[in-house]
């Protein structure tokens, strides 16, 4: 057999009306089962599978080399694709009604005993399928989301592309310009003690592309923050990058709407609705308790301030006379034991809450809870009809800060509502975020980056924790997909916003001159968006965390098992760059185990 022409055929694609014809395929053997000396093997590509038949009668030749196949080992055959016998036809199977038969058969590479199965049956440890990824990537799950992943790049760069913008690739090595998160640094050899950060994102850079008369610019861009990982975050992501000059929000929604929708028809073989719909910040959290709220069911926020001020509950009555706010959700008819009832309450105090209160309609319109004794007959009807309760309905109730009642009651409310799995999409538009996030000190930093366009520069200067900006989130599902805003394009705009952030003339210069100085030459007025390549495809292909559909992840704790990184190296490539580890430092890396 011709190793240049090992194949003539996709395994995946052969069907009835291939039948008589002679083909040459390549691929691993997904399975091997021998019946009564004839030898039946399904052979896998990456297009999909074939029965392979091998009559060590008919053929011995053939036969001698069927006796060493195992799982995966890797062959190429030659033989005539015919029907399947009456009866044996696969229905599951897209190649289910042909087989081939095999005239000629070669191991091109055998295999060792597998570390597990390949196939979605096996339940395997994540820290398994990750040491050996390239099995994992084998099973028909994860080489679908690979497919879907590349399916959704190209819908991608298409409506891109259909829309007039420009493709630019933004450098990997730049100036550290934190945005939020911690930048990855990577020291330089030739100039020692100096170091260039991995971008978070090509903010500055896109910008600048706007300043270089770049009217419309793209870019499927690799990103890498600092961040502790979650089941939607990874140090290393990617994320479609769009920016245009001359742009507002409108411009930005009407780009990337289609975009969106093109790989949603991609995947799912869907048609989304546009425009899509919109919220403000502060409506999503006075509704939802989050600013990426998931709008597949209701049990929303409802505000009970009139129900208990002056209430005889006193911790209600306490807490509202503080500012602070009393709000509820009701989650619906409920049969739940007192224990379930109490892990509520614990859960609501892991959150943050002093507490939680629970309440149930009783069937004849009582209330049944442990503070029922403290509410007179009108707080009682004033409650359920403002929570417009039905008999059987649990309530709960939080009163505290009210950053602290939207937080716990958006939770709670995605513990008890939120269904299982993806089928419908809902996208949603959150807008006008504020400019500044407030710590609990009262201290400000950016609530998206500091190159975000705000309102409004007085009410910025002179109330920062109430100025709203002119920024947007896409969030699909309850997951945020990506941020986008309208730029500050005046340089004096930008000083404002670093003065109140407390950043000096100084400061400012160090960190960001170079690009302060590009927006004194005719900045045009721009703004952009970024979309999580990674979150949507997890959406779309109804998985639970990016590292599925995601072709080399790292694990929870940002280590990969297959390669052993992130870890030591040379002494002499640590000399060459002028970097020396403090003796704890060493201890640590002798002593501890490569996931710790």
């Amino acid at each position: 057999m011709d190793q240049a022409s090992l194949r003539s055929a996709r395994a995946g694609e052969l069907r009835a009306s291939d039948a008589g014809t002679d083909v040459k395929l390549a691929g691993w053997v997904a399975t091997r089962r021998d019946h009564g000396g004839v030898v039946f093997i399904d052979l896998r590509d990456a297009s999909g599978r074939i029965q392979a038949v091998i009559n060590p009668e008919e053929n011995p030749a053939v036969g001698t080399v069927a006796d060493v196949l195992r799982d995966e080992y890797c062959i190429a055959l030659s033989g005539l694709v015919r029907k399947r016998p009456e009866g044996t036809i696969n229905p599951d199977l897209p190649t289910g009604e042909v087989e081939v038969a095999v005239t000629e058969l070669r191991v091109l590479s055998p295999s060792e005993p597998l570390p597990f199965q390949i196939d979605d049956r096996a339940d395997v440890d994540e820290g398994r399928r990750l040491e050996f990824r390239y099995l994992d990537l084998r099973r028909p799950r994860m080489a679908a989301n690979l497919v879907a992943r590349s399916r959704a790049i190209a819908a991608m760069r298409t409506a891109m592309v259909d829309q007039g913008f420009l493709e630019v690739e933004t450098p990997t090595l730049v100036k550290s310009t934190p945005e939020g998160a911690r930048d990855v640094l990577v020291p330089s050899r030739l100039r020692q003690g100096s170091f260039y950060a991995l971008p978070q994102s090509p903010q500055l850079f896109k910008q600048l592309l706007m300043v270089g008369g770049v009217e419309r610019y793209y870019q499927i861009a690799r990103c890498y923050r600092d961040e502790d990982f979650r089941a939607d975050r990874q140090i290393e992501f990617t994320q479609l990058d769009i920016e245009g000059a001359f742009w507002g929000r409108e411009d930005v929604f009407a780009a990337l709407e289609p975009a969106v929708a093109a790989v949603a028809r991609a995947l799912r073989g869907i048609e989304i609705p546009a425009p899509f719909p919109r919220l403000t910040w502060a409506e999503s959290m006075a509704r939802f308790g989050t600013d990426k709220p998931d709008l597949r069911f209701g049990m929303e926020l409802v505000e009970l301030s009139d129900v208990f001020a002056g209430s005889g509950f006193r911790a209600f009555a306490d807490v509202l006379a503080a500012g602070g706010l009393v709000a509820g959700i009701d989650a619906g008819r409920r049969d739940l034991s007192r224990s379930a009832l109490d892990a509520l309450v614990e859960r609501a105090r892991d959150l943050g809450a002093r507490g939680l209160v629970w309440i149930v309609v009783e069937d004849d319109g009582t209330l049944r809870s442990p503070i029922a004794k403290f509410l007179g007959d009108e707080e009682q009807a004033a409650l359920v009809s403002a929570m417009q309760a039905s008999p059987g309905d649990l309530l709960l109730i939080v009163g505290d800060r009210p950053k602290v009642t939207r937080l716990v009651l958006g939770a709670l409310r995605l513990d008890l509502g939120r269904p299982e799995g993806h089928d419908e999409l809902r996208f949603l538009w959150v807008t006008d975020f504020p400019v500044f996030a407030v710590g609990d000190d009262g201290s400000l930093s950016p609530e998206h980056h500091p190159f975000t366009a705000p309102y409004d520069i007085t009410e910025m200067r002179d109330h920062p924790a109430e100025a709203l900006s002119r920024a947007y989130d896409l969030v699909l599902n309850g997951v945020e997909l990506g941020s986008g805003s309208e730029r500050i394009h005046d340089p004096r705009v930008q000083k404002e916003v670093f003065d109140v952030l407390g950043i000096s003339d100084r400061e400012a210069e160090s960190r960001f001159g170079w690009f302060m100085r590009a927006l004194r030459y005719g900045t045009p007025p721009h703004a952009g968006f970024a979309v999580g390549v990674d979150r949507l495809v997890m959406i779309l292909q109804n998985e639970p965390n990016i590292r599925e559909v995601m072709p080399f992840p790292k694990t929870q704790s940002g280590y990969d098992p297959m390669t052993n990184s992130p870890s030591a190296v040379d002494e002499l490539q640590l000399v060459e760059l002028g970097i020396d580890l403090r003796p704890d430092v060493r201890e640590a890396l002798a002593t501890d185990s490569p996931d710790g």
